[in-house]
């Protein structure tokens, strides 16, 4: 809910102008939420991140994984990662998320964050791989961070609290006008996993 007592719907545009993000709160109950953090932390195949930059190979704390319909190949930070086969609880969230969105998606990036040391600096999803302007779908489980956006040229920022269990989705010329971000904080001792759903266009 807002300052004023409105309640914020999933229609609501949390951007001024120049893309679409829209926040559809909890998805489900606490103990569902609870069940799929766990499944997820446990039967995921989570590599540490790595990045190539400047002709340096630089390795994260943060973990990674990239699952899909098909072995799709995507690449970002001159790394290149081939998707594996979905697992039930992937296939019941994509399920979850397109039923509420409306959109189709083909291949997730999952992300964990051990603690609040744990952040992405700003950055847009603009590869090559990913359909232009699509509707990235973002759902997040365990502790509760700031995820902010910055625009490329007004360098105005937008922040939300993204909440155990609940989906965000970025959409339209989004990725093309906006960095975002998960800022590190210390103020959480808790892990956080978060899924974005995508498509893939280059097979």
């Amino acid at each position: 809910m807002d300052l004023f007592g409105n309640e914020i719907t999933a229609d609501h545009n949390f951007l001024p102008k120049d893309g679409t993000v829209n926040y559809y709160g909890k998805l489900m109950p606490l103990d569902k939420a609870n069940y799929y953090l766990e499944a997820l932390l446990n039967t995921i195949e989570w590599k540490n991140d790595e990045a190539v930059i400047f002709g340096k190979r630089i390795v994260t704390k943060r973990k990674v994984a990239w699952y899909g319909e098909l072995p799709f190949e995507y690449t970002y930070s001159n790394i290149t990662k081939q998707a594996l086969p979905w697992t039930p609880e992937l296939l019941e969230l994509k399920t979850l998320a397109e039923e509420r969105t409306g959109e189709t998606f083909n291949s997730c990036l999952l992300n964990l964050y051990h603690d609040g040391n744990e952040g992405m600096a700003w950055h847009s999803d603009g590869e090559k791989d990913l359909k232009k302007n699509g509707a990235i779908g973002s759902l997040s489980f365990g502790a509760e961070r700031k995820f902010a956006f910055k625009h490329k040229e007004t360098k105005e920022v937008v922040s939300i609290i993204l909440e155990h269990g609940s989906l965000l989705v970025m959409k339209d010329e989004t990725q093309s006008h906006w960095l975002h971000r998960l800022p590190p904080t210390k103020l959480v001792n808790r892990p956080r996993v978060n899924l974005t759903f995508r498509t893939i266009v280059n097979r």
